[in-house]
């Protein structure tokens, strides 16, 4: 009688996407997945969510993870404006415009990261670690597996017209969610069986009276649509079991709303608590 082999353990993947501060919500999620001992084999940010990728990969725990976001989100990174980039956008001529333009002057916001992340590199992470950003002369998403965590983190969160695009190697890179909101795909490429999804749609500006809420309101449009399609699309194709954790919020989350992280991390938990019954079926009973 031949001996039986042991079944493989399906792996499980967190991918975060782009949101801002109700990205806070995975830190929720992965409070769940922790109590009922579901391991988690990778974690795939991509914007806002690179930077709680980042620090839960690093193992950060909830508290930790939610004061070094208060620490690094805050509304005066966006403060300082980019007067010389405004300049070149009124004077081309006069003052040169290039590829490198941002509104914000990204000083400060930089940082911030640094202080948040320190030398860590991606690969030391104590889960692996996988960041999206975008080329911005390609349109090509670029994913960040090795290297500096800062300088990945930077990249993804470069959001069109705000932060000036970063320059990685001899790549120009801008956000992530401008190749895709929801790296799903990262995910199925490393091998990933269960795919768990946390991601949001961007909210739309009620008044546009600054170039700053004109840019986010572009961004949203573009973020907001491809998000669905993505999502469409890997619904139709996939083959893995992909199980999205949709967090209700029943109050309006802003950008830099960080006062509202509890909140956040809450509604992130109930949401993932709803859903594990269901990853139950996927993944096994809980260890014993």
């Amino acid at each position: 009688m031949e001996a039986e082999v042991p079944s493989r353990r399906s792996r499980i993947a967190v991918v975060i996407g782009s949101g801002s501060v109700k990205c806070a919500a995975a830190i929720g999620l992965f409070k769940v997945l922790q109590r009922e001992g579901i391991p988690v084999d990778m974690v795939v940010g991509c914007s806002g969510g690179a930077i709680y990728a980042a620090f839960l990969a690093l193992g950060h725990d909830a508290a930790t993870a939610e004061k070094k976001t208060r620490e690094l989100w805050t509304r005066d990174i966006t403060h300082r404006r980019n007067t010389r980039a405004l300049l070149r956008a009124i004077l081309p001529q006069v003052f040169g415009f290039d590829e490198r333009f941002g509104l914000v002057d990204d000083r400060r916001v930089l940082e911030r990261l640094r202080d948040g992340l320190g030398d860590s590199r991606i690969e030391d992470a104590r889960i692996p670690l996988h960041l999206t950003a975008t080329d911005f002369h390609t349109g090509e998403q670029v994913v960040f597996s090795r290297g500096p965590l800062v300088e990945a983190v930077r990249a993804s969160i470069a959001i069109p017209y705000i932060f000036e695009p970063w320059r990685v190697g001899d790549r120009l890179l801008v956000d992530g969610f401008l190749s895709d909101p929801m790296p799903i795909g990262v995910a199925i490429r490393e091998g990933a069986d269960v795919i768990i999804t946390m991601g949001f749609e961007s909210p739309y500006q009620t008044k546009v009276t600054s170039a700053l809420r004109f840019a986010f309101q572009i961004s949203s449009i573009t973020s907001n649509n491809l998000l669905k399609a993505n999502y469409a699309f890997h619904n139709l194709a996939h083959h893995h079991e992909i199980l999205p954790i949709l967090p209700q919020f029943q109050h309006k989350i802003h950008l830099f709303d960080t006062d509202k992280i509890p909140y956040v991390i809450e509604e992130g938990e109930r949401a993932a608590e709803k859903q594990i019954p269901y990853l139950r079926g996927l993944v096994g009973p809980r260890p014993a």
